[in-house]
């Protein structure tokens, strides 16, 4: 059984950054494909960023060029770097870890607890 534990996170004004990480125990990561969602207020889960360990990343329109998905296989541990955040990037962020190379909401199999990402304006 996998499990994701989150850190990072926390307050940050817009156009600042931010860097989330995620470690993984009780399983290797590189035998998933990765990534992240959020929540934000009033709104459902969606979809961020994902990656493969062999190699290939994909953003979600509205992040792209801003977030940057990278994995440390040594360490277990998958990171979300966020730059110019923006007042809308606010949301809980989870990481996730599933079977399926898509790795859409119905693919993840292990979420992470969550973490709040808040950009003030």
């Amino acid at each position: 059984q996998v499990q994701l534990v989150q850190s990072g996170g926390g307050l940050v004004q817009a156009g600042g950054s931010l860097r989330l990480s995620c470690a993984a125990s009780g399983g290797t990561f590189r035998t998933y494909t990765v990534g992240w969602f959020r929540q934000g207020p009033g709104k459902e889960r969606e979809f961020v960023a994902r990656m493969w360990w062999s190699g290939g990343t994909y953003y979600a329109d509205s992040v792209k060029g801003r977030f940057t998905i990278s994995g440390d296989n040594a360490k277990n541990t998958v990171y979300l770097q966020m730059y110019s955040l923006k007042p809308e990037d606010t949301a809980v962020y989870y990481c996730a870890a599933g079977s399926s190379l898509w790795l859409r909401l119905v693919d993840v199999n292990y979420w992470g607890q969550g973490t709040q990402v808040t950009v003030s304006s």
